[in-house]
């Protein structure tokens, strides 16, 4: 019940498998055939999948999970039918390379194509897509145009700050930037101003930021850029347009080390019994009409260099990503998480 063709996707996009799902693998193994398991909603990735299987005649099998990923890979073991892993956060690369269910790429096309600063430095997970993890700023109540991570600790800001979980993927990495560029004790001192200046406790999503900007419960927000996007071209919940319509999104540390960006990604499964169509997948990915693809339908940030961003994204304004690789900064991930709980962010501004 696991397997779906290209045309047969979209009637399973709700039907994400659980990590307890059974065990048993794709049948479909055959010559012309790569099998891709995934954390990424089915609507992002099945026009780039279709496109790869019109251009090389290589169907796509497709096992979309919402958890469990590598852990189930893991316990397939040798047997695992897994080719191709995709997924978002560089925290989720790092850990598919940790739980010892990739393998090194040495691809002359990929290497080529994806700037080094977004590649594993051992081969085993390559980035597509970056995205900023910005700051969304009140039209209506905040005058200035630029800020920094390091202004959200202001006294300034007290009581103005709406955030999702610390403890969130996307938040881990940002913090795992912060100590990567200042050490672990300015970085504390830091999130603990960040803490004292919150308007309430963390939650929700990076769309509900926007939303209390709307509602005139905060003026800042942390979110990442491509929801920004989604937002602004919502057409089933109207609503969300009016949400993005009072937000201006702020590219922090623009005017020195640049905006801190995370990934979304790509592995070569271990034990990939469709290894030859594997390769041939990536570098689709990672070339242009992917690429393109990527920018227009996700509002994402290609990485191949040149590629052009969407109508919608440039109209948030210029990115300068910071340079610092994130294989660098993934390794703060662990210092962070503890650092969250050590502060008591998630407690909010009063505790």
């Amino acid at each position: 019940m696991f397997e779906t063709s290209s045309k047969l996707r979209a009637g399973l996009a709700a039907l994400s498998i659980a990590a307890g799902a059974s065990l048993l693998p794709f049948q479909a193994q055959a010559e012309g055939t790569v099998n891709v398991y995934t954390y990424r909603q089915p609507f992002l990735i099945e026009p780039l999948l279709e496109a790869f299987t019109e251009k090389t005649g290589i169907e796509t099998e497709v096992l979309f999970l919402d958890k469990g990923l590598e852990d189930r890979i893991a316990a397939e073991g040798e047997n695992s039918p897994a080719d191709v892993i995709l997924t978002v956060d560089i925290g989720r690369l790092v850990n598919a390379k940790e739980k010892g269910v990739t393998q090194p790429v040495d691809n002359a096309v990929i290497n080529e194509n994806i700037p080094a600063q977004y590649r594993d430095p051992e081969g085993h997970w390559i980035g597509l897509t970056t995205r900023g993890r910005v700051v969304y700023a009140s039209k209506d109540r905040v005058e200035q145009d630029t800020i920094t991570y390091e202004e959200l600790a202001d006294p300034k800001w007290k009581g103005k700050i709406c955030m999702r979980s610390g403890q969130h993927m996307y938040n881990i990495a940002l913090f795992a930037s912060m100590i990567a560029h200042h050490g672990e004790e300015k970085a504390e001192e830091w999130m603990k101003g960040l803490k004292a200046n919150l308007a309430r406790k963390p939650g929700g999503n990076d769309r509900a930021q926007a939303q209390a900007i709307y509602a005139g419960e905060c003026d800042l927000g942390i979110g990442n850029t491509y929801y920004v996007g989604l937002m602004m071209n919502n057409e089933k919940e109207p609503e969300q347009k009016d949400w993005a319509a009072a937000i201006k999104v702020l590219f922090p540390n623009s005017e020195d080390r640049g905006t801190h960006v995370n990934i979304s990604g790509m592995a070569l499964a271990k034990h990939a019994p469709n290894r030859e169509n594997a390769i041939k997948l990536m570098e689709f990915l990672s070339g242009p009409e992917a690429q393109a693809l990527y920018a227009e339908r996700n509002y994402e940030y290609p990485v191949l260099p040149g590629a052009e961003v969407s109508e919608t994204v440039k109209s948030f304004g210029e990115i300068k990503p910071d340079t610092l690789p994130l294989a660098e900064i993934a390794k703060y991930r662990k210092a962070a998480s503890e650092m969250v709980d050590r502060v008591g962010l998630e407690d909010g501004p009063g505790s």
